[in-house]
């Protein structure tokens, strides 16, 4: 959630059925403490997210110039289930909430290229994954549930495992990722999971959206509603920084 910082409250937006997301704005020459729950933050042209969707106690982050750091982090969820939170920032709409200026939703024929960076920090006392999410839907969704989940793990601590079963494999944007197949219940997920930890990752989203669709998750006629990058703690947390992200999205 990136946009010149004001530091103004500007609207309580929902982000998650029956839940509330303060939504603020900040100019980029301050930091921006959020401490609640679904709490969005302007950043640039980014939205900055806390996301505590599976709350088992108190998460705080810090906006920066070009991303956000985790300084609170309480509570841990058993490894073998769902994560705590997924603090982040993104370029498009989520839960009622679009990135300014953003080209998103847009459908993916005509999209030539999606190209992003992202360059992740760890801590020594998580258990966790830095990795993107990329949402498709068969339409042009501002808010609520998407039908797709791709998931992009660029690196991980601990014995976690992204949903579903491995698969297979795919190369993909240069690299051969394991890829995991499931479902959340709610959204059809597909993970890429890197073959070796990589801190600060670059490539086209198109490429991964292509694969993904060829394997039966969305189609081309469908739309990319946001992509995001962050952290999925399942225990601990504070000191995971995403130091910066960029996303562009170009017609074709």
């Amino acid at each position: 959630m990136k946009k010149k910082l004001r530091a103004t409250v500007l609207v309580l937006a929902p982000v998650l059925a029956g839940a509330g997301a303060l939504f603020t704005a900040a100019s980029s020459a301050e930091a921006t403490e959020m401490c609640e729950q679904f709490g969005k933050v302007e950043v640039g042209k980014y939205i900055v997210q806390n996301n505590v969707w599976n709350q088992v106690g108190a998460q705080c982050i810090n906006t920066t110039d070009s991303g956000f750091e985790v300084t609170k982090a309480e509570g841990q969820v058993p490894t073998n289930g769902a994560p705590k939170s997924y603090p982040s920032i993104f370029n498009g709409c989520h839960y009622d909430t679009c990135s300014p200026g953003t080209k998103l939703p847009a459908r993916i024929s005509s999209i030539s290229s999606a190209p992003t960076t992202a360059t992740f920090g760890t801590a020594a006392d998580a258990t966790h994954n830095a990795a993107y999410d990329i949402w498709l839907d068969p339409e042009p969704k501002k808010g609520g549930v998407n039908a797709v989940e791709i998931m992009v793990w660029a690196n991980k601590s601990g014995p976690i495992q992204p949903i579903g079963s491995k698969t297979g494999t795919a190369t993909v944007a240069g690299s051969t990722w394991e890829i995991w197949e499931g479902n959340n219940g709610t959204s059809k997920v597909i993970s890429y999971v890197a073959p070796s930890a990589m801190e600060k990752v670059s490539f086209d989203a198109k490429e991964f959206i292509s694969d993904a669709n060829s394997r039966g998750f969305g189609e081309s006629s469908w739309y990319l509603t946001s992509i995001q990058a962050g952290f999925e703690p399942w225990k601990g947390g504070a000191g995971l920084k995403l130091d910066s992200f960029m996303s562009e999205v170009n017609a074709g």
